[in-house]
């Protein structure tokens, strides 16, 4: 019996019987008091806070890249301190930034709910230099994949896979030696549309794999005009552009500006035949993530699977290029080495 309960046993024992309508309206009051107290502790969470965590914890333990390394116990009890007293969900928001920094994988983030912010605490540095471009020579093509935010199958994907494609068909000819594929600066997004519109290039096949902790595997490519997944169309040109030599020597410039998708697209040009990268490393967020949508309609983007190349070497790390050379020497080191020098 609690010390509260005692108090009041002994009291009411001892009241004259006439008092005992008083007794029994005091002790009701004491209790729906202490009910009262209870229900506003300033450490207890909220139901609605309590439920938020849970589910997000929950998307945690089963898909992270690292849910095989993490005590979930442990995990589960620090981010519950962090929450102390959240009566909202916008009260947990340090809570989920403590679960993100928990998980060490340096990717995932939480997008709030109505866009009105993300949540990310990745801790790798990833800067790239804005470089010039020499002059080029006319038998030597070039062709840019910057970063794409949106879709996978709507008009801006669809636009932005063609631009790429623009680039192929306005510079490609018949005594083309190669092609300069510049990725430098490609901070991620939606990679669908980048494999779409480099394809012609990259060449038709599984160009690279996405690889789970269970040892399960997805593969990444191009086909048909169309980037897949599992052989299956995701971003798909109905009239794709056809190089007029097919296989061609392709140099790939990297630098650590590079990361994410922009790294799914330096990897799938590893292991492709007369192909060299050269520059530096890219930001090593060579990890792909999954978006899951929480009750409240925000958005967990976790960190899910390693990418891996077209033999299955599997990355997590940064990609060093095959010729290291500064940012700004690379282009030049890569037109010397199409040219055979």
């Amino acid at each position: 019996m609690s010390n509260f309960s005692t108090y009041l046993t002994v009291h009411i024992m001892n009241f004259p019987k006439r008092s005992s309508l008083f007794v029994a309206m005091m002790a009701a009051s004491l209790l729906f008091a202490a009910s009262c107290n209870k229900d506003d502790d300033p450490t207890e969470l909220s139901a609605e806070a309590e439920s938020f965590l849970t589910e997000i914890l929950d998307i945690m333990e089963a898909n992270s890249i690292n849910r095989d390394k993490i005590d979930w116990t442990v995990f589960r009890e620090k981010v519950f301190a962090k929450a102390i007293g959240a009566k909202s969900i916008e009260d947990t928001y340090i809570a989920v930034e403590e679960a993100l920094t928990l998980l060490g994988d340096n990717h995932s983030s939480y997008r709030k709910s109505g866009g009105a912010g993300t949540i990310f605490v990745g801790q790798l540095s990833c800067e790239g230099q804005n470089n010039t471009l020499p002059t080029i020579p006319d038998n030597i093509g070039y062709v840019k994949v910057n970063f794409f935010s949106g879709g996978s199958a709507d008009g801006a994907a669809l636009s932005f896979a063609r631009a790429i494609q623009l680039q192929i068909k306005t510079q490609d000819s018949e005594d083309n030696i190669g092609w300069i594929v510049d990725v430098r600066n490609n901070g991620g997004g939606n990679m669908w549309p980048m494999i779409a519109g480099i394809g012609p290039i990259l060449g038709e096949g599984v160009a690279g794999y996405f690889v789970y902790p269970d040892g399960s595997e997805e593969s990444w490519g191009y086909q048909a005009g169309a980037s897949t997944l599992n052989g299956n169309a995701v971003t798909t040109l109905t009239e794709p552009y056809e190089l007029m030599n097919d296989n061609p020597k392709v140099a790939v410039l990297l630098n650590n500006g590079i990361a994410s998708s922009g790294e799914i697209v330096a990897i799938s040009f590893i292991g492709r035949e007369n192909t060299k990268s050269f520059g530096e490393a890219t930001c090593g967020l060579s990890t792909s993530n999954t978006a899951y949508q929480i009750s409240d309609d925000s958005l967990l983007i976790l960190t899910t699977a390693y990418q891996a190349d077209r033999n299955k070497n599997v990355f997590g790390v940064p990609i060093e290029p095959d010729d290291p050379v500064s940012s700004e020497a690379s282009i030049n080191r890569a037109i010397a080495w199409l040219q055979g020098e």
